[in-house]
């Protein structure tokens, strides 16, 4: 390690869908966080590592910042404004494909407050014209002093290299916090839960996305080498029940299909993968039920 080797935390905000997990998976270069064409996949930060011998980079990409409509939702912002403050430098993602939107502005009214720098990241730059980024960089111009204004496509790996020096200038002289080969701080099973629910998210309908959480009630590694894991989907009604498992168990059978080609991959082992559906009404109002899952409400 250098002598003046930097190190620093870097929160990814921006509204949901903007491509903020998709970004963390690029600069990482394996899928530590789920993504989903659907909004507000993300809910607790997680943590993904960026080593280099000049510096290390700890990314938080927290939840989409949104007005919230449960306690769920007051739980993800409540996690987005608090990161705000633990950092070295924050990367605003907005999606140079669809403009400006209502979103990025509440956002930006709530950075105003906010000391740390701000690093302007348009994202999807591989979706729109060249000359379209001027008038759009303007447009933001107008509404936050910008420390840095950086054009990506995360999808792509387009100019991530020169967003990771950028962030460089902004990360105090410090130690690496974690060991070169570690890539988030988050267990295995966390993971794994994540990885099981974004392939509910791809196959499910409209009604399902909200109303899930996975956890992982075993995970052990067999004599024969195999890892063995045993996983609950809860959902909020028996309709939805009956959607996650499907005709005759089909829709079940392919999430557990889609999820165990990744999570082998993760694991680098062969797994057996057993879920099961249960029916936990509003979970996402009821703080106990929060606090078993995983969410981290105080």
């Amino acid at each position: 390690m250098k002598d003046n080797h930097k190190s620093g935390f870097v929160a990814i905000i921006g509204r949901p869908n903007v491509g903020k997990s998709t970004l963390l998976n690029q600069v990482i270069g394996q899928k530590i966080a789920i993504m989903s064409d659907k909004p507000q996949t993300t809910r607790n930060k997680i943590q993904g590592v960026y080593t280099t011998d000049e510096m290390q980079i700890v990314f938080l990409d927290t939840p989409g910042i949104h007005k919230p409509k449960s306690k769920l939702g007051s739980f993800m912002m409540k996690v987005a404004e608090n990161t705000f403050h633990e950092v070295d430098a924050i990367l605003f993602l907005v999606d140079v494909a669809e403009g400006i939107g209502g979103g990025d502005r509440f956002i930006i009214e709530q950075l105003k407050g906010v000391k740390t720098p701000v690093l302007l990241v348009l994202n999807k730059i591989d979706q729109v014209h060249p000359e379209a980024l001027l008038p759009i960089i303007a447009t933001y111009k107008d509404l936050y002093d910008f420390a840095e204004i950086v054009p990506i496509s995360a999808l792509q790996g387009n100019n991530v290299s020169t967003l990771l020096k950028q962030i460089g200038h902004y990360l105090p002289e410090g130690p690496q916090y974690y060991p070169a080969d570690q890539v988030t701080d988050y267990p295995e099973q966390f993971i794994c839960a994540e990885l099981i629910r974004e392939k509910i998210l791809h196959l499910t309908r409209e009604e399902i996305p909200h109303s899930i959480a996975v956890a992982i009630e075993s995970m052990k590694v067999e004599d024969n080498g195999v890892v063995s894991i045993g996983a609950i989907i809860f959902v909020e009604r028996d309709s939805q029940k009956g959607i996650v498992i499907g005709k005759q168990g089909a829709m079940l059978k392919e999430i557990g299909q889609q999820a165990r080609r990744d999570i082998e991959a993760l694991l680098g082992s062969k797994i057996f993968l057993e879920l099961w559906v249960k029916v936990k009404k509003d979970w996402r109002n009821r703080e106990h039920v929060l606090k078993d899952l995983g969410f981290r409400l105080d």
